[in-house]
């Protein structure tokens, strides 16, 4: 499956954007999919992952109430709507695709085999 980040821009603190991930492939419902990102000089870290049928999502504690997951199967979409943006959430977020079972929730890197290109979010404060 080939993914296709967008939707990031410059957002003053307390914002919001909404980030669009575009999956091609006939095969997009056999995968969880997961949004993480990546701030200059830190490690990739994990957002918000969603389950295949989108009946099961998980935030990471430092996006909890601010950020949503979401899918749209028929469109081979996931979201990810960021609300209450904060100067720390400033990184390039990428949308992944996970072939790994769910449960358990993967939140870990290893556990996605596709990834997209990266999509810039940047926070004024």
């Amino acid at each position: 499956v080939q993914l296709q980040a967008s939707g990031g821009g410059l957002v003053q603190a307390g914002g919001s954007l909404r980030l669009s991930c575009a999956a091609s492939g006939r095969t997009f419902s056999s995968y969880a999919m997961g949004w993480f990102r990546q701030a200059p000089g830190k490690e990739r870290e994990f957002v918000a992952a969603i389950s295949r049928s989108a009946g099961q999502s998980y935030h990471a504690e430092s996006v909890k109430g601010r950020f949503t997951i979401s899918r749209d199967t028929a469109k081979n979409m996931v979201y990810l709507q960021m609300n209450s943006l904060k100067y720390e959430d400033t990184a390039v977020y990428y949308c992944a695709a996970a072939s790994t079972p769910w449960p358990p929730v993967p939140t870990y890197l290893s556990g996605y085999s596709y990834w997209g290109q990266g999509t810039q979010v940047t926070v004024s404060s």
